[in-house]
């Protein structure tokens, strides 16, 4: 269980900040190609030279906006259909060596704004020296106008990250995560792990980069994504990897509610171990050691169980 993990470690994998593929992207609905109406040429650099953890809105996009749920879409060619602005936020640690996972989540002005709103009503305060852009109502597709929000976005996240009660709040969490989370577990329920998987990794390694290795948020996505790769009939590709990961994660974990997550976190390494032909003595010695101490170790919850009972999300168990 102390191998060198690959999914953290392989600098190979690498993906520049300006690849031409963050420019652009393919709808869902129809596979045809999105420009950008924005991008950035050049990288944002600190001020300093140590590894810092960089926001970065590397482009923008205009979107449809989709139609409410139980209406029928607007006729191709119309001119009524609403649009909204995605910026693709990017964030990655600067320094040497090379952050090996730059991660991006796209995110609209609604999402910016009811992060400051939330962070405002909590820690009003802390929020003194931000400026938020206001809304405009017309004009707010132009180029000029997309990168001073770009700009301002930016530096409200930076600040976020430089205050740890704005940092650890959970509207930032909520802002970090959610529509990748949402979209995950939807996928879950469908029972199309094989789409959901790569949603929860790029999750994961955005929280890692945001919060401690062993914070509630981290290990409860991290036991998600194993639970996703080990609940299919054949496990995906990365699930040894992760599983491990999770193993060494949970060493001298000592939140009470996250405990709840170890047990069926061994049952499930058990299992896929065993699928994959490895040897599972030291799993097995780790149960029966928890077993000794009057904790039960069989028939309890499955991981995706124990997971939903801390936090309720759209999968089905």
């Amino acid at each position: 269980m102390e191998n060198a993990d690959p999914i953290e470690e392989d600098v190979d994998s690498a993906t520049e900040v300006f690849d031409e593929s963050t420019l652009s992207i393919k709808t869902a609905a129809n596979d045809t190609v999105v420009p950008a109406i924005w991008q950035r040429y050049h990288r944002r650099h600190k001020a300093d030279g140590n590894m810092t953890l960089h926001f970065e809105i590397i482009s923008a996009r205009i979107m449809p906006e989709p139609p409410a749920e139980g209406t029928a879409e607007a006729p191709a060619g119309t001119n009524g259909t609403k649009k909204y602005v995605v910026y693709v936020v990017n964030v990655r640690k600067d320094g040497s060596p090379r952050d090996p996972f730059p991660t991006s989540i796209d995110r609209r002005y609604t999402d910016f704004l009811k992060l400051y709103e939330g962070l405002r009503k909590d820690h009003q305060a802390l929020l003194q020296s931000c400026s938020f852009p206001k809304k405009v109502l017309m004009g707010n597709f132009t180029a000029n106008l997309i990168g001073e929000r770009s700009s301002a976005f930016e530096a409200f996240l930076d600040h976020i990250m430089c205050v740890p009660l704005l940092r650890d709040s959970e509207h930032f969490l909520e802002f970090i995560q959610y529509e990748e989370l949402k979209r995950a577990c939807q996928l879950l329920d469908e029972r199309r792990n094989e789409l959901a998987v790569p949603l929860l990794e790029n999750c994961f390694r955005l929280l890692n980069k945001l919060f401690l290795d062993k914070s509630r948020c981290v290990l409860l996505l991290l036991c998600r994504l194993v639970a996703a790769c080990t609940t299919s009939p054949i496990p995906h590709s990365s699930a040894e990897q992760w599983a491990e990961l999770a193993l060494r994660r949970y060493e001298h974990v000592c939140d009470t509610e996250l405990l709840a997550l170890y047990i069926p976190l061994l049952q499930t390494c058990l299992h896929l171990w065993w699928q994959r032909g490895r040897d599972r003595s030291l799993i097995e010695e780790r149960l029966n050691e928890i077993g000794k101490k009057g904790v039960k170790v069989k028939g309890g919850p499955t991981l995706a169980q124990a997971i939903h009972a801390l936090d309720p999300r759209a999968e089905t168990i």
